[in-house]
């Protein structure tokens, strides 16, 4: 609650910091129209989860709620970085605290293999942002000084390949954060965190920071061209083809991770496409809805022990304190209007310039009528009660639960207000867009009256709508991944360390039974030759001292007779020369 007080009175003053760090990279934070309304949506978000988590959570209540501030706290500091070296902090403790929550169950296979699959997966799109960092040190930035070589904004002002470098490993950061194709398939297996972990995680918190790391980067991917028609079509295809996993779920909880990369295409699209205050506002509005989503999901499956959609028919129906809340979300997540995610979804499409790509954001809008109606026609139909299997750790209290779930569900009626006039202008110039398009009468309506029909059609015909197969397994993104990295990686592993054992544990091995030999052999002919050698030159010299030592008696008369010999010899070989 003290955050949330702060986060308003951040928005409001809009502050900086700035502290020295590297060279080249100082950190620093700001809060600008952009982030203020992404660090409100973080805090009030965030403290609805947790009052909901306090009603539920019952094991390791400390390391649980420790590790969701922390969690919080890295969002909100990625959210108002403004130079690499912050952004990289925020972003990496960020990823290792979804690492610890999905995993929080530590003592189960099944969540810390899931937790290892999103850390994994999302530390592969990381990489991207140590690329762009590469980039940005490596080339001049025009303009600037050395300090501000990591700042974010500088990186559109980039040369060269330089430019199109840190473009794409913010692309692919972005992509991995938000599980947009091909790394979708995590967010399936973050389904095995406790509850509220899903609601924070798919709703304000780290998927939502791939969508917003490229509003903040718009003017990269402008600069880089072909980078704003990666995002756009990266977007919107996601938004398609996690639309038709969505709506082939039969698990309530799969249905809404599904949707999250899904509802996350919009804002990549909207990056991509310029339209920054439309996808500020989806993002906004997204984050209350698909909380309230999640923690209703959670409240039934404490009840009923399943996630199954089939064994929760009717259950919104005989729980309306939960139910009642989950329409309105559900109603929300299909763009049925007036709440929010109509308007902002529109917003977003009077950006498209492209017939092709409008039509794929379409598409994209219709499936999510039909997973939203899908998921709301069971919940709400007549059917036999799911079997009563509590969770333990799990149950939520009464007025903790109904009053974020009503909070949440207002959020998500009223908050796609921030695309409509007024308060579409002023988003727009308090983002720094004010040129940006909005939809017309004529594109509201006309989506509108689509989003009314799919979900009507849906709700009807939710028992059967296709569930194929490949959609239901995630079109195998999973299984792709295996097979084309993981395995690869894992055999490459297996053949390096069958080398080292073959071949260079052998090589040092060998070489150390060598090395240990020449050493024997060295050691031989130090005894046997220069040992040997050195003595014989040490008895020598002692010989020839004592030899040398004999004449000297002390003896005069010796000594005369010994200097007579030396003349006469001397006196002889003279003769003898001449």
């Amino acid at each position: 609650a003290a955050t949330l007080v702060l986060a308003v009175a951040a928005a409001l003053v809009r502050p900086t910091a700035r502290a020295g760090f590297v060279a080249g990279g100082p950190l620093e934070l700001a809060v600008d129209g952009l982030s203020a309304a992404v660090v409100v949506t973080v805090a009030a978000v965030g403290l609805l989860v947790l009052v909901f988590a306090t009603g539920g959570i019952r094991a390791e209540r400390p390391r649980f709620f420790g590790l969701m501030l922390l969690f919080t706290a890295a969002v909100m500091v990625t959210a108002t970085a403004t130079t690499l070296t912050v952004l990289l902090l925020a972003w990496e403790v960020m990823g290792a605290a979804s690492y610890a929550l999905i995993a929080f169950r530590w003592r189960e296979d099944a969540p810390v293999s899931a937790g290892t699959t999103a850390f994994l997966t999302t530390r592969a799109g990381d990489l991207g942002l140590y690329l762009a960092a590469g980039a940005a040190l490596a080339a001049p930035v025009a303009g600037t000084g050395a300090g501000d070589r990591l700042a974010l904004d500088a990186l559109a002002g980039l040369d060269g390949p330089w430019l199109h470098l840190a473009a794409a490993g913010v692309l692919l950061a972005a992509f991995g954060k938000a599980a947009q194709l091909p790394f979708s398939f995590w967010l399936s297996r973050a389904m095995l965190g406790p509850s509220p972990v899903s609601a924070l995680l798919h709703s304000a918190a780290m998927v939502a920071m791939g969508g917003y790391l490229l509003l903040r980067l718009r003017p990269l991917l402008e600069s880089a061209g072909w980078a704003s028609g990666a995002a756009a079509w990266g977007g919107a295809l996601t938004a398609l083809a996690l639309g038709a996993v969505a709506l082939a779920q039969r698990d309530l909880k799969q249905l809404l991770a599904a949707s999250t990369a899904a509802q996350l295409g919009f804002v990549v699209l909207a990056a991509g496409a310029g339209s920054v205050a439309g996808g500020t506002a989806h993002l906004v509005a997204h984050a209350a809805v698909k909380s309230l989503l999640f923690l209703a999901a959670g409240v039934w499956l404490a009840a009923l022990g399943t996630e199954d959609l089939g064994a929760l028919r009717g259950a919104a129906r005989r729980d309306r304190a939960t139910g009642l809340p989950f329409a309105v979300g559900a109603l929300a997540l299909a763009g049925v209007p007036p709440l929010s995610l109509w308007a902002t979804k529109d917003e977003i499409l009077a950006a498209v310039e492209s017939p092709a790509l409008y039509g794929v954001v379409l598409a994209a809008s219709a499936l999510s009528a039909l997973y939203a109606g899908k998921a709301l026609g069971l919940l709400l139909a007549s059917g036999p009660p799911g079997t009563a299997v509590r969770e333990p750790g799990e149950e939520t209290a009464e007025p903790l639960r109904t009053a974020p779930l009503t909070l949440l569900a207002a959020g998500a009626a009223v908050l796609g207000a921030l695309a409509l006039p007024p308060l579409a202008g002023e988003l727009k110039r308090a983002v720094g867009a004010p040129g940006e398009p909005s939809a017309g009468a004529a594109t509201l309506a006309a989506t509108a009256i689509l989003a009314l029909a799919a979900t009507a059609t849906a709700a009807a015909l939710a028992p059967r709508l296709p569930e194929p197969a490949w959609a239901r397994a995630w079109l195998h993104l999973e299984t792709a991944a295996h097979t084309l990295a993981v395995r690869p990686a894992l055999a490459t592993a297996r053949a390096l360390a069958r080398f080292d054992d073959t071949v260079l544990d052998r090589a040092v091995t060998g070489t150390a039974a060598g090395v240990r030999r020449l050493a024997s052999w060295a050691s031989a002919a130090d005894r046997s030759g220069v040992d040997r050698a050195v003595r014989g030159v040490a008895d020598g010299a002692r010989y020839l001292g004592e030899l040398a030592r004999r004449p000297q008696t002390g003896q005069l008369h010796q000594y005369y007779a010994q200097a007579l010999v030396l003349l006469t010899a001397a006196t002889v070989l003279l003769l003898l020369l001449r």
